[in-house]
């Protein structure tokens, strides 16, 4: 590691991404003010305390979190989880727009303020969007083709499934006709339409024995004047 960042303690896994310092050119409203009044000790003071802070401060942006080092005498380390990070924002004044550094903010779920600011960093945009990159990953949101492709896989795997199941419920119970017509197993049957032929049989020789006796009857009576 870094000796700028022996201060930094990893835990297992966790990578990073990026780290800094803030902008040289953050010191000049320091360095102006401190020349104006460099004829008294209050000058000098200014400037020294401007260039120590400066040069003790730290950033970095891992893969798990995010950290601010300050502290001259003593070390002061203060990190933020990407759980908890809930929004992000970055501002510039005009000597930052000027020379391209700024103040990159990160508020957290629940908090009402903001919890850790990246004062005077190069490139504040360009850190902000590395900082929600990192957030969308950790989300789920940026997910690899693969496993989407998984995930759609299992859930064609499940409509097979059911599709299957309906398939052998309807193996299973094929009749649907009248409710009071049911087999044995307690399934539907539909009614024949075809009419049986015994009874077709019997109702023809019943006609058929009809008519003859009809036909009998005519001929005796045209018998019975010549009698």
């Amino acid at each position: 590691m870094d000796g700028e960042l022996d201060w930094l303690d990893l835990e297992d896994g966790e990578e990073v991404l990026w780290s800094d310092t803030p902008h040289p050119y953050s010191l000049i409203p320091a360095f102006v003010v401190g020349i104006a009044l460099s004829l008294v000790v209050v000058g000098l003071v200014i400037i020294a305390s401007a260039y120590l802070t400066y040069k003790n401060k730290n950033y970095v942006v891992t893969t798990d979190a995010l950290y601010k080092k300050t502290g001259v005498l003593s070390i002061n380390v203060k990190r933020i989880e990407f759980d908890k990070v809930q929004d992000t924002s970055y501002r510039q004044t005009f000597l930052g727009t000027q020379f391209g550094f700024g103040i990159v903010e990160v508020s957290t779920a629940g908090g009402g303020s903001v919890e850790l600011r990246f004062e005077d960093v190069s490139e504040p945009q360009a850190l902000q969007s590395l900082i929600n990159k990192q957030l969308r990953r950790r989300e789920g949101r940026d997910s690899p083709t693969d496993e989407k492709a998984a995930v759609l896989e299992e859930i064609l795997h499940e409509l097979r499934s059911i599709r299957d199941t309906i398939e052998k419920a309807d193996t299973e119970a094929p009749g649907t006709g009248d409710p009071d017509h049911r087999t044995a197993g307690g399934s539907r049957s539909e009614p024949s339409s075809t009419p049986r032929r015994g009874t077709e049989n019997d109702t023809d020789r019943g006609r058929t024995s009809s008519e003859s006796g009809g036909f009998e009857g005519i001929e005796e009576s045209d018998r019975e004047p010549g009698r």
